[in-house]
């Protein structure tokens, strides 16, 4: 019994791995915020041209995720997440060929799509090999590889523009590249890796999976999961601006701060990935929210670069368990719909778009990021609210 148990832990961590590198992959979306800052510097755009580019990435998630939950359902989660990986690599090599604004377009575009597909399936994927009651841990370690990836994207752009080393004419889009390679493994490990599938969930379209949204408990971790994704973006997006516009310090040493929001987040997941075998979702995300709350009080206010960091630092390790403990729930009060429920909880990263874009026009609108800041205080005070929603599991 013991020797089958140990057999049986071997072949799960076998499987988690290509799993947990998929993971990586899926943070490749979170470049966008860094790259965007470059683009803009590179082309000369204001602040709402610029927010265009992670509004682009999200808006496709409006329109993919409900869809790809019932792809699942006709050709498995397994596969599914291969597709994402393809589009995926395919949004990473375009900007190899140039930086031009419609280049960009396309490329993010895709990225998105590819992302969309990609977080709508492979949380399910998870579910065929986690149980239950480690689910929301497990997801949590998930977000923890996402942000390594995430928080590489603003240093190796920075290195990139800046080494005296050989990039090819690329500068800080060597970071394409990189990632293309990094996803091409992906592809490879994951293909090699037999997963067993649960049965597929009962068919259904379109309408029948937006109808889960008259289920009151799932439309609040809908709006949860618009209002966490704004804020992700949104902070990594408009970041340097503060410290460029408060401490006037060139984009170079400025993007600094989206990659202490994303060490922060980071050091956020690691860490709930073990709380949350030990603490109640509710009070971890009630201290989460909190953070949040006081982060953006400072940054309305903040002069001074540790201040500043301060607040950016409260952002990204209060954001790093909300999508996780969120998703979690969705699926736990729905265990017949995963498929589902897992395309409406994805399609929520459209907030991704809604806000960072809101964000732009009030920063023009003002002359400054204190609009921007004023945008990013609807979400979080959304999040502290939905504290009092969460269920116990």
């Amino acid at each position: 019994m013991s020797a089958t148990i140990m057999q049986s832990k071997r072949n799960t961590l076998l499987q988690i791995v290509p799993v947990m590198l998929c993971f990586f992959a899926m943070g490749f979306v979170d470049l966008v915020g860094t790259a965007s800052n470059y683009v803009q510097k590179d082309l000369g755009l204001s602040d709402s041209q610029a927010n265009l580019f992670p509004s682009l990435v999200f808006f496709w998630f409006l329109l993919f995720s409900v869809p790809t939950g019932i792809l699942m359902n006709r050709i498995g989660r397994k596969k599914t997440v291969l597709v994402s990986l393809v589009v995926t690599t395919l949004s990473l090599i375009i900007p190899i060929t140039g930086d031009g604004y419609y280049t960009m377009l396309v490329s993010f575009s895709l990225l998105g799509i590819g992302n969309a597909i990609m977080q709508t399936s492979l949380n399910p994927l998870v579910t065929n090999l986690i149980s239950g009651d480690k689910l929301a841990s497990t997801l949590t370690f998930g977000q923890f590889v996402k942000a390594i990836a995430s928080f590489l994207a603003p240093v190796i752009a920075a290195w990139a523009a800046t080494t005296y080393l050989p990039t090819f004419g690329l500068g800080w889009r060597a970071l394409f590249v990189i990632y293309a390679i990094v996803s091409f493994l992906s592809i490879s490990a994951l293909a090699a890796t037999p997963i067993e599938e649960e049965r597929p969930d009962k068919a259904s379209g379109i309408k029948e999976c937006v109808k889960l949204l008259a289920t009151p408990f799932i439309l609040l971790c809908f709006l949860g999961i618009m209002c966490h994704v704004g804020i992700d973006v949104g902070t990594n997006t408009i970041a340097p601006k503060i410290i460029m516009e408060r401490l006037a310090l060139p984009l170079e040493e400025a993007s600094f701060a989206t990659g202490l929001y994303f060490i922060f987040r980071t050091i956020g997941c690691f860490l709930g990935a073990f709380i949350l075998r030990y603490v109640s979702p509710r009070v971890f995300f009630a201290i989460s929210a909190l953070m949040m709350l006081a982060a953006v009080v400072i940054l309305f206010s903040a002069q001074s670069l540790e201040m500043i960091y301060t607040g950016i630092a409260l952002i990204g390790f209060g954001n790093s368990n909300i999508f996780s403990i969120i998703f979690s729930q969705a699926l736990l009060a729905s265990p017949k719909e995963k498929n589902e429920v897992s395309g409406l909880m994805i399609m929520g990263l459209f907030g991704g778009t809604v806000f960072p874009l809101a964000m732009g026009y009030a920063s023009d609108f003002i002359g400054n990021q204190t609009g921007a800041v004023a945008v990013m205080c609807i979400p979080v005070v959304y999040l502290v609210y939905f504290i009092s929603r969460i269920r116990k599991v």
